[in-house]
């Protein structure tokens, strides 16, 4: 994708997009956009071809929205908007360039909402959004109610994103398709680089000198923020300095400029102790397990203070910091087993995500249902995502997630599934969606914990898990729904 075509922050404004149509509205990135300019008071139209959970959310506020793909969608329509997952011969994108509307990518459109704004953007290979769920909860507990786009819901508020009357605008910064460098921020997080998104960058000396242009892109009245734990941050840090730049930095490294010490994690949540520049900030808890999250939540302590924000609004936010939907989300418990979804498809971010899940099984086992999210990345990163599956005392495996992708003879799960080092018995590849429950049922055992984990769709077997589970129990008598099936070019389709 080349980014230099697109329109920069600053130069548009939400307002100037007049009557806006976002093509595929309900996934998260698409649906969080239109909410915001719904919220904003912002006419605000899409299409679908399925019933999003989202789209109810849309309607209320007053959003149109067609359940179809075809031209008379975009009649009255001022501005079109789509993502990188859009073919350009899509035919509602044909239709808008051959009536001469403004196309602009949701990286434009959502820039344009920025304008105007104090700008804190969150980069980073993984733990973005819930960095970016973090920062928005402890702007909102100090009073200056931000407006945010965040890449997923924040748990019990049902929603990711607002339009607020504050002058800061948090936004999670996606580096996939480079699209984060049409961003101007005020303030730029970047909690991690690490090698991803290959088939983009080529390598990571390419992917990090992306993550530096970002960094520069940054208000020189404002900052950057890195993580010190994390080499590739430090990196940075080290690059940015040298230019003159304002950076600070956080982590348990001695030299971390945000300090956090006697970090302890477990089931009930995490804690540790901070201190900026060896002053004590006092003591920071969150009722979310896990050391990455204590990691993520220093990121946005650090940002709060830069900001002048009271500690104490940092401190009672996370407090009660609910967790992000998709991230170590709990869906129940049934027949005595606990079921959680995870997004993590990244090999860095699946250890943790499975480290903290060990910690919650206690005595119980630990039983992961993992679909692997695009080909390219279960090819280059076979090595390092087997490892982390390893963690598991068993493994259901569905096929590689990859809408648009062409598989070549020996890609997908059948290489990656030799490669998890678990003996055979303990492991298990499924065709479809309605084998993975009968998989779960006939090995998890009461006290054990089964997590649901990768690929978008992956989120919706979470419910049929428990419902095979209630079944085995007795708790029903009825057959278990069938589900979505995910056929072998990754698009999904319903049986029954």
């Amino acid at each position: 994708m080349n980014t230099a075509q697109f329109t920069p922050a600053g130069t548009l404004t939400a307002e100037d997009l007049g009557r806006i149509h976002l093509i595929g509205v309900g996934g998260v990135g698409m649906s969080g956009l239109a909410r915001l300019f719904l919220t904003r008071g912002l006419p605000v139209s899409g299409s679908e071809l399925r019933e999003w959970p989202s789209l109810a959310g849309m309607r209320a506020l007053g959003g149109t929205i067609h359940m179809s793909h075809e031209a008379a969608n975009l009649d009255g329509v001022d501005t079109v908007v789509y993502s990188s997952a859009i073919p350009q011969d899509h035919l509602e994108m044909v239709e808008a360039r051959r009536r001469g509307l403004r196309v602009l990518h949701r990286s434009e459109a959502l820039a344009a909402a920025m304008t105007g704004r104090r700008t804190v953007a969150v980069a980073g290979t993984h733990g973005k959004t819930t960095t970016t769920s973090m920062v928005t909860m402890v702007l909102q507990q100090a009073g200056v109610d931000p407006s945010f786009v965040i890449g997923g819901e924040i748990s019990e508020v049902g929603s990711g994103a607002h339009h607020g009357t504050g002058e800061h605008f948090v936004v999670e910064a996606d580096e996939s398709d480079r699209s984060f460098l049409i961003y101007r921020p005020y303030v730029s997080i970047i909690t991690n680089v690490e090698a991803d998104h290959l088939n983009t960058y080529g390598d990571l000396a390419t992917l990090e000198a992306a993550f530096a242009e970002f960094a520069r892109l940054t208000d020189p009245a404002g900052f950057v923020i890195t993580c010190a734990d994390d080499p590739g941050g430090r990196r940075l840090a080290e690059t940015l300095r040298a230019e003159g730049r304002r950076v600070w930095t956080y982590g348990e490294a001695a030299d971390a400029d945000l300090r956090l010490s006697e970090m302890a994690s477990s089931a009930q949540g995490v804690r540790y102790l901070a201190a900026l520049d060896g002053r004590s900030l006092g003591e920071i808890r969150l009722p979310v397990p896990g050391r990455h999250m204590g990691l993520n939540s220093a990121a946005a302590v650090l940002a709060a203070h830069l900001l002048g924000l009271p500690v104490a609004a940092a401190e009672a936010a996370l407090a009660a910091f609910p967790g992000v939907r998709r991230r170590f989300e709990r869906k129940g418990v049934a027949d005595g087993v606990l079921v959680y979804d995870e997004y993590a498809y990244h090999p860095t971010s699946m250890t943790l995500a499975l480290q903290t899940l060990r910690e919650v099984a206690g005595d119980g086992r630990l039983i992961v249902v993992f679909q692997p999210y695009r080909l390219y990345r279960t090819r280059d990163l076979q090595a390092e995502i087997a490892a982390a599956l390893g963690i598991a005392d068993e493994l259901v495996l569905l096929e590689v997630f990859g809408p648009g992708e062409l598989r070549q003879p020996g890609e997908g799960s059948a290489a990656l599934l030799a490669a998890v080092p678990l003996d055979a018995a303990h492991k298990v590849f499924v065709d479809s969606f309605d084998d993975a429950p009968v998989e779960v049922a006939r090995r998890a055992r009461p006290g054990d914990v089964v997590v649901t984990m990768g690929a978008p769709p992956i989120s919706l077997l979470g419910d049929q898990l428990l419902d095979a589970l209630t079944v085995r129990a007795g708790g029903v008598t009825e057959p278990v729904a069938p589900g979505p099936v995910v056929g072998p070019d990754g698009t999904v389709s319903t049986t029954g």
